[in-house]
């Protein structure tokens, strides 16, 4: 890849292709019962304009037999209760309904959202 040349259309059409797996990574259901969910965010410098610091907000649950998934994740600009809520809601759709740990960081906005959803 590094060297190479791509055409402005074979960028288009790898980007094309990358987006329909992402979307498709987040609408795929998801099990029902995970033992442990793990909460938390980091910030990683992404290239949109420039290169910023965003916050990449992440979900990942452990089965009753220890294997860890990535359920979610999200990308923002600093952390706020806002993500969190529709992360926990749209988990909840795509068909989580019981976790018996919830293990965060301790901020307020993860634990006030993810007891109502």
């Amino acid at each position: 890849m590094y060297g190479s040349y791509y055409s402005p259309t074979t960028v288009s059409n790898i980007t094309a292709q990358v987006t329909k797996q992402i979307e498709a990574f987040h609408q795929r259901t998801i099990k029902a019962n995970y033992v442990c969910l793990f909460l938390d965010a980091t910030y990683l410098p992404l290239r949109r304009d420039s290169v910023q610091r965003e916050e990449v907000y992440i979900a990942l649950g452990i089965t009753s037999v220890g294997i860890k998934e990535v359920l979610d994740y999200r990308i923002a600009p600093s952390e706020n209760a806002g993500v969190w809520s529709e992360m926990a809601e749209d988990l909840k759709k795509r068909g989580l309904e019981q976790v018996q740990l919830i293990i965060a960081d301790g901020i307020a906005s993860i634990i006030a959202r993810f007891p109502e959803s």
